[in-house]
């Protein structure tokens, strides 16, 4: 197990870092810096075409922030000024600009020195560039390999190595861990019908990961033929089963994004007005938090350096609270819950999710399908999106196979557009399986920008929602 190192850069700026705070804190109320470190490879093995290149992550820089008789302002540079009066001169002249009508409580900062390493089974930055390539190639065609209907395969993979660093008065936190993910994507043609597949993957882990693609290489491909076949579904209302994949888009989207705390602020959730009163069927808890699962939205410390936690959402079926960014908290008078996370050093850290997900039940996948007169097993996860103002949700899933009588019939339906009212849909659950699964090959805007990696996922799901 290969345990991911300190980034050297940040190790060097340290005590200037440290030097900076100690010179100017007591210029402010409060005052801390973040500095990041962040560098990643993409590799893509596409027809006729092997590409390494940067990740599009990497990010290398410091955020100071500073609150003066309730007033915040941040700035930012790729470069610390020779003189730490310069970036005095900047805080201030941001803090004289701000609207003097937002005003907050003061900003935490308790007492406490901590890091954490995270660790790979192999090392994603020491491999040579054109071993991973070839690996990829191979896997490729392999993947093309399974049929002559198979029209174009494409492996992807993506590596990152994020390094934090957080400074304030009384608080020193470093941070340093992998991620990865990637992606075999497949087209295949039968006469006039073309259908496209994706197969996904992704953790805290680094070049495993391409052992994990290459074992899932068949399984793709004979899904792919299988939706050659695949027909459209009679629009209605049916009982659903929705694999972890779809139910953690589900939970994501339903109360994801709607209990983002900050929306609270500016009143645009409507989930501000139901906490303590029941959302969800009995049977359902619902979770996020670094802390609470370990995956690709998991970490010590946020963007603003509050300490990871996990926040029951929905506890038996009951809305409990939101999660939030520091600032949001100190507007609503709640505990920050360590979500506030920004796209890069240079944005605005915001109250996101990490990993989303509803807790695991009891029962088998028998049991779900059992009672299951005329329904749908829902599979592979295309997109999905909510109003957290008015609790509406659409789901698109890529394969729907019909139930009848509690069995699988075979056939098979693509695309399928899941739509519901979100209450109706989490009150409509009525088992949740013993399987678990998280997935984080993906990220989470805020809207159409300011984008995070996350982790979503869960049990199998059943409840009951619109298909067409």
């Amino acid at each position: 197990m290969h345990t991911c190192p300190k980034s050297g850069f940040l190790n060097d700026m340290r005590p200037k870092l440290a030097s900076i705070i100690e010179t100017l804190h007591k210029n402010y109320d409060y005052l801390s810096v973040l500095g990041t470190d962040s560098f990643g490879l993409a590799y893509s093995a596409t027809p006729g075409e092997l590409r390494a290149s940067d990740s599009r992550w990497f990010e290398r820089g410091f955020v100071f922030r500073a609150q003066k008789k309730g007033r915040i302002a941040e700035y930012a540079c790729t470069c610390l000024p020779a003189e730490a009066a310069r970036i005095q001169e900047k805080l201030d002249t941001l803090l004289a600009a701000s609207d003097a009508a937002i005003a907050y409580p003061a900003i935490p900062d308790e007492q406490a020195s901590k890091e954490f390493f995270g660790t790979a089974e192999r090392e994603p930055f020491s491999a040579d560039t054109e071993t991973v390539l070839a690996t990829m190639a191979k896997i490729r065609e392999s993947f093309a390999a399974c049929s002559k209907e198979i029209v174009n395969a494409s492996v992807m993979s993506e590596f990152m190595r994020v390094s934090k660093l957080f400074i304030s008065p009384n608080r020193t936190l470093e941070q340093a861990f992998y991620w990865s993910q990637g992606y075999l994507v497949g087209v295949a043609k039968r006469g006039e019908v073309m259908k496209e597949i994706y197969t996904s993957f992704s953790g805290l882990k680094g070049l495993e990961l391409l052992d994990e693609i290459e074992a899932e290489v068949a399984k793709t491909g004979a899904v792919l033929l299988e939706l050659l076949g695949a027909g459209s579904i009679e629009p209605g209302e049916y009982d659903v089963i929705m694999d972890p994949d779809v139910a953690g888009t589900l939970a994501h989207e339903a109360f994801g994004h709607g209990v983002e705390m900050d929306m609270f602020v500016k009143n645009r959730a409507r989930a501000a007005q139901y906490i303590g009163k029941p959302v969800a069927s009995p049977i359902v808890q619902m979770f996020d938090g670094a802390a609470a699962a370990k995956h690709c939205g998991s970490y010590l410390f946020d963007d603003e350096g509050q300490f990871a936690t996990s926040t029951q959402i929905i506890k038996d079926g009951i809305l409990q609270t939101g999660i939030s960014d520091t600032l949001s908290a100190l507007k609503l008078g709640t505990k920050p819950t360590g979500n506030g996370r920004r796209q890069a050093f240079d944005h605005k850290a915001y109250a996101r999710m990490t990993n989303t997900f509803f807790s695991p039940g009891t029962h088998s996948m028998e049991d779900l399908m059992a009672g299951v007169k005329h329904g749908w097993l829902l599979q592979k996860m295309n997109s999905g999106m909510e109003d957290p103002k008015n609790w509406g949700i659409q789901l698109v899933v890529l394969i729907g196979r019909e139930i009848r009588d509690g069995k699988l019939t075979g056939k098979i339906v693509s695309p399928v557009i899941c739509s519901g009212y979100v209450p109706d849909v989490l009150s409509n659950i009525t088992m949740l399986s013993k399987d678990f699964e998280l997935s984080g090959s993906g990220f989470c805007g805020k809207g159409y920008k300011e984008y995070v990696k996350v982790s979503a996922g869960g049990p199998y799901v059943k409840t009951r929602m619109r298909l067409g």
